[in-house]
C-alpha cells in the first residue's frame, strides 16, 4: 500500500496528494506523515510546487475532517455505528467523545498534527457532541495547515533521510499518545481518590 501511494504521488503529483489525504482524514488508515514528508522531498527536487502542495494537502485534509464531523453530527445512528466499527469500535469512540468535550478547540487543533492517530476519532466525536461547526472548521483548518507545513517542510529539509525521519516521527507520535493516556489515567485516579476522601471526611 505504501509503495502504491508513493508511486501515485510521484506520477500524479498534487492531485494524488489531495485525494489520499482526504481519504485518510475520513478515517482510512494511510501513511499520511510519510506521504507529506515525501512530498517535501519531491519539492526539494523541483518535481512539485511548494505552495500548490501545501494548499491541496491542507484542503484535502480539511474536507476529509468535515466529512467525519458531518457523519457524527447529521449521519444518523446507523451510519455512525458503521463508521465507528470502521475506526475500531465503540469503546474508543466513548473515549474520544469525552476528550472532545473536555478539550474542545485545542483538542481538535493538536489532533491535526501532534497526535494525528486521534484525528478521525476527534472529528466524529466533535460532531456527536454537537461542537459548533464553524469553530470546528477554524480549529481544524489552522491545525491542518500547521501540520502540513511541518511535515512537508521537514521532508524538504531532510530530503535525503525520508524513511528515517518518518520512523522517528511515528515513534514520537505514539510516545505522545501514551504520555497523554498516562496523564489522563493518573488524573482520573487521583480525582476519584480525592472525591472518596472528601466523602469519607464528610
Amino acid at each position: 500500500m505504501r509503495e502504491q501511494i508513493l508511486a501515485a504521488l510521484s506520477q500524479y503529483g498534487s492531485p494524488a496528494l489531495f485525494a489520499v489525504v482526504m481519504i485518510a482524514a475520513i478515517g482510512v488508515p494511510l501513511p499520511i506523515t510519510l506521504l507529506l514528508i515525501v512530498t517535501g522531498s519531491l519539492i526539494s527536487q523541483g518535481v512539485m510546487n511548494f505552495w500548490w502542495a501545501i494548499g491541496l494537502a491542507t484542503a484535502g485534509s480539511v474536507i476529509g475532517d468535515q466529512i467525519g464531523y458531518a457523519i457524527g453530527r447529521w449521519g444518523g445512528s446507523e451510519l455512525v455505528d458503521r463508521f465507528t466499527r470502521l475506526l475500531g469500535g465503540p469503546e474508543r469512540l466513548e473515549k474520544a467523545q469525552s476528550t472532545a468535550r473536555r478539550w474542545g478547540g485545542p483538542g481538535i487543533f493538536f489532533s491535526r498534527w501532534l497526535v494525528t492517530p486521534l484525528g478521525p476519532w476527534v472529528n466524529l466525536a466533535s460532531g456527536l457532541a454537537g461542537y459548533p461547526w464553524m469553530r470546528f472548521l477554524v480549529w481544524d483548518a489552522i491545525g491542518e495547515l500547521l501540520g502540513t507545513l511541518i511535515f512537508v517542510g521537514l521532508g524538504k529539509v531532510f530530503s535525503d533521510r525520508v524513511l528515517a525521519l518518518d520512523a522517528m516521527l511515528s515513534d514520537l507520535t505514539w510516545a505522545i499518545v501514551a504520555l497523554l493516556a498516562a496523564v489522563f489515567l493518573g488524573w482520573k485516579f487521583f480525582s476519584s481518590a480525592w472525591t472518596k476522601q472528601a466523602d469519607d471526611g464528610g
